[in-house]
């Protein structure tokens, strides 16, 4: 039960974050430039509610995901793990035996190039 209540406040933290980092405005850039006459009349305390905001549903998610990972059901972590166990297993079974594999073969190693003997000249 806390597993499930921990996953639906994460999904909501996790909305509520994308929300927040989308109406903020940049800090930075061209955009920045046309945003400059929004410094009047408190929207600087918007701005900073805004980012603490932005933290908090961070350090949320944070949290909850860590309760749920310890809240999780014992039958949900032994499927899982039998889950992991299967993949692997399939994962073997898929992987070329060694003896189905194509054989290397060899380069021989180039041979010296035999230089004519010099004849003096005459």
């Amino acid at each position: 039960m806390l597993y499930t209540l921990c996953i639906v406040l994460i999904l909501i933290a996790s909305v509520l974050l994308v929300l927040a980092v989308l109406v903020q405005s940049p800090k930075s850039g061209m955009a920045a430039n046309f945003g400059a006459s929004n410094q009047v009349m408190g929207v600087r305390q918007t701005t900073d509610f805004l980012e603490k905001f932005t933290w908090g549903m961070a350090v949320a998610i944070l949290v909850l995901s860590l309760l749920a990972t310890t809240a999780m059901d014992s039958h949900l972590v032994e499927q899982s793990n039998a889950s992991a166990a299967d993949a692997n297993a399939l994962v073997e079974k898929i992987a070329t035996p060694a003896e189905q594999q194509i054989p290397q073969v060899e380069i021989p190693a180039e041979q010296p190039v035999e230089q004519p003997a010099e004849t003096p000249a005459e």
